[in-house]
């Protein structure tokens, strides 16, 4: 084993007598003055952090070597799916070396394509990003949003395509908000012409909302391109919980308006739909339910053919897609179009009904089954499925289908994106008239990728479930029958929560980990939708344990399976994958050498208090709740520390930029660990990585490479893995 660090002496912070009484328990709270990232005290064991993590960094080997092949990995750039309009396709795409992707047109088949939004170009500095991006229905404006800072702080800019130019904005107040565009506009005020024009959501402004929830009454509105945005109609939105996310569609001809509310990120919403076909109606939709007060969640949308589909999980937590006349929007009237597998998992649909399928309209199916897409074919009005090779697209390998994309005025092809563990992203045609699919579009660059193995495999949680992982290793270190040769350096890395599912995808970071002759292995917890919103539920407020005991029982397979021993194991996660990783260090530290903890909540006792926070309690639970308290106090990793454990080696990475998670989470936890452990500081030390202007999402390359670079040379420090050799 290397020497992980010759860290400089750890600075006790101080420790405040601070113990409350909640809901008839005592709640001690050590570390509640690290809360305030402006106290002075704060500031000053900040600075005395970021030493330590200098003077320790510095001797983790393999760092240069590690960082070059980051580069090398990310190399292939970045190309994204073409969206029609018109006759013109907007796409992304990052050349290798970029910082950021760029937002490019294509003015027609035939010519090449032009760069309409560059982050770099607007601010070389490499910290604003584009958050968003919808152009109008005809193809001649775009909306789009920036934030700056890591703040996902949105603001909304409308530009003229054909020249570049700002024609309004900037609206701010436009974080996280959906943009649909009316189609041909709305007659101008003056009855000259028409305007420009799309519903959109937006914060209700400060002054007009009690003190510290800025952050939350959204609104739809309705703006006319040119108007002022203070002048914008409100026409959904009142009368609805502070914490409520709102979606807005229209359908292809303009005609019908559909919304949706959901309550911070339950995993419900409700639904409603208006008919916009009567003069005057945009400015005070007649909105009907389409489903509301169910615990289900529900996307609709209303097809060329007239019919309103309702993709939905109600009574089919694999989901199901049902269909329905608009007029009578209700679940009543649903009839199943696609009913529920009884193993994969309806993740997505689309319709190819262009002039030369009217005869016969397709409708595609993306599905996971245990987390692998796949793709089906159906008849159009049955739902059917076809017969035998006719009713599945064959893929390229085993991994990920990303979107489902077909041109908004109907089609025979469509298009979508596809990766695994070996391959970035590429671009696929599928055409429908002959069921072929075809290369479209590659990464800009070249990359050689390392020669790996990855495995799916099953194991047994902690009350019999089986859950299944990724284990991803270099191939002549295997034997026969695919398993370890002998126990090597292994990172595992889980998420567990929101829904979000654990699928196959290119990563810079696994390939270099493996190719130096690791294992890494990512395991599909409960709290994801790997296996439906079952799945999902059985990892969510009071079922949150099994998400933990889930990673637990990976990691004793590892080691009981020889792929790894508990001196070799490191643990990965952020956000609320930090929280797992969190729950793992302080509920099993016999089990890692070390633990990347990134972006984390820590203090689930406070957590709503910060960030956005109060918009996650119906994933959690709230503490000012007697029997939800006692679950979040049950696994909050802060509360779990007890002195005289000798905890992994831990390295925090928080971001200041961050207004998601907030950094006092990583601060109290790396103090309340640095006070407790008796481990060997030089061995195994606590340390936090802090980064300015930058936030919870997207980032620039270099820090990307950066980040990954310090974290893997962490963890490979702890755990034994010479980075400088790919082959052993």
């Amino acid at each position: 084993m290397s020497n992980p660090s010759s860290a400089a002496p750890v600075v006790p912070a101080p420790r405040l007598d601070l113990v409350e009484d909640l809901h008839g328990r005592p709640v001690a709270d050590p570390y509640r003055w690290l809360e305030d990232a402006a106290d002075e005290r704060t500031v000053t064991w900040s600075q005395q952090q970021d030493e330590l993590f200098a003077t320790a960094s510095a001797g983790w080997p393999g760092r240069e070597r590690l960082g070059a092949r980051l580069g090398e990995l990310m190399g292939a750039g970045v190309v994204g799916v073409p969206i029609w309009r018109g006759r013109r396709v907007f796409s992304m795409r990052r050349e290798p070396g970029q910082e950021h992707s760029v937002l490019y047109v294509q003015d027609s088949s035939s010519d090449g394509r032009r760069a309409l939004v560059d982050p770099i170009a607007i601010d070389g500095s490499g910290t604003t990003t584009l958050d968003a991006w919808q152009p109008d229905r005809e193809g001649t404006l775009l909306a789009y949003q920036l934030s700056e800072g890591g703040t996902e702080e949105s603001v909304l800019r409308i530009v003229d395509v054909t020249t570049g130019e700002l024609v309004d904005g900037p609206i701010d107040r436009a974080r996280y908000s959906p943009v649909s565009w009316i189609p041909g506009g709305l007659p101008a005020a003056d009855g000259e012409g028409r305007v420009p024009a799309f519903f959109y959501v937006r914060r209700l402004p400060p002054e007009e909302v009690p003190a510290g929830e800025e952050q939350y009454h959204r609104r739809i509105w309705l703006h006319r391109v040119g108007s002022d945005p203070a002048h914008d109609v409100q026409v959904f939105g009142d009368g609805h919980d502070p914490r409520t996310y709102f979606g807005v569609g229209l359908s292809r001809d303009g005609r019908w308006l559909i919304v949706s509310a959901a309550v911070g990120t339950a995993p419900r919403n409700d639904t409603w739909i208006a008919d916009l076909a009567t003069p005057g109606a945009h400015l005070k939709p007649d909105f009907r339910p389409v489903a509301t007060g169910l615990d289900a969640q529900f996307g609709a949308h209303v097809g060329r053919d007239g019919r309103l589909y309702v993709f939905t999980d109600l009574d089919a937590p694999r989901g199901r897609l049902a269909v329905t006349d608009p007029s009578e929007p209700g679940p009543e009237h649903w009839r199943d179009l696609i009913p529920q597998h009884d193993e994969a998992v309806l993740q997505d649909y689309t319709v190819l009904d262009g002039e030369q399928l009217i005869d016969s309209p397709l409708l595609l199916a993306k599905w996971t089954r245990h987390a692998v897409s796949e793709i089906s074919v159906h008849d159009l009005d049955s739902g059917s499925r076809y017969p035998g090779a006719s009713g599945s697209i064959e893929l390229p390998g085993v991994g990920t289908v990303g979107g489902l994309v077909s041109r908004p005025e109907g089609g025979h092809e469509c298009w979508f994106t596809y990766t695994d563990h070996v391959t970035p992203p590429h671009v696929y045609r599928l055409d429908g008239l002959t069921g072929r699919v075809e290369l479209y579009a590659t990464p800009p660059g070249t990359v050689a990728v390392p020669e790996v193995v990855t495995r799916q495999i099953e194991y047994a949680s902690a009350d019999g479930t089986t859950v299944r992982m990724f284990v991803t290793s270099r191939a002549d270190l295997l034997d026969e029958s695919g398993g370890p040769r002998n126990p090597r350096p292994t990172i595992l890395y889980g998420y567990g929560g929101f829904g979000v599912p654990m699928t196959p995808g290119y990563s810079a970071g696994i390939l270099a980990w493996a190719e130096a002759g690791g294992v890494y292995a990512v395991a599909n917890l409960r709290g994801g939708s790997e296996e439906g919103e079952d799945w999902h539920r059985a990892g969510m407020l009071g079922l949150k344990q099994n998400v933990f005991d889930d990673f637990h029982a990976a990691a004793g397979h590892l080691i009981q399976n020889g792929w790894t021993t508990s001196a070799q194991l490191a643990a990965s996660g952020g956000s609320n994958g930090g929280l797992l990783v969190g729950a793992a260090l302080t509920q099993r530290p016999e089990l890692y050498r070390a633990i990347v903890c990134s972006a984390p909540l820590l203090d689930m006792i406070r957590y709503e208090k910060f960030g956005l926070g109060a918009t996650w309690n119906v994933e959690y639970g709230s503490a000012d709740d007697p029997e939800q308290f006692g679950w979040l106090l049950g696994y909050s990793p802060y509360h779990r520390v007890r002195e005289g454990v000798d905890y992994p080696a831990t390295l925090f990475t928080v971001f200041d930029g961050d207004t998601r998670v907030d950094p006092l989470h990583a601060r109290k936890l790396c103090a309340a660990l640095q006070h407790a452990t008796t481990g060997d500081p030089q061995a195994r030390p606590v340390l936090i990585r802090r980064e300015k202007d930058v936030g919870h999402g997207a980032r620039a390359l270099s820090r990307t490479i950066a980040l990954s670079t310090d974290t893997m040379t962490f963890l490979a420090a702890q755990t034994g893995l010479d980075l400088n050799q790919r082959d052993r």
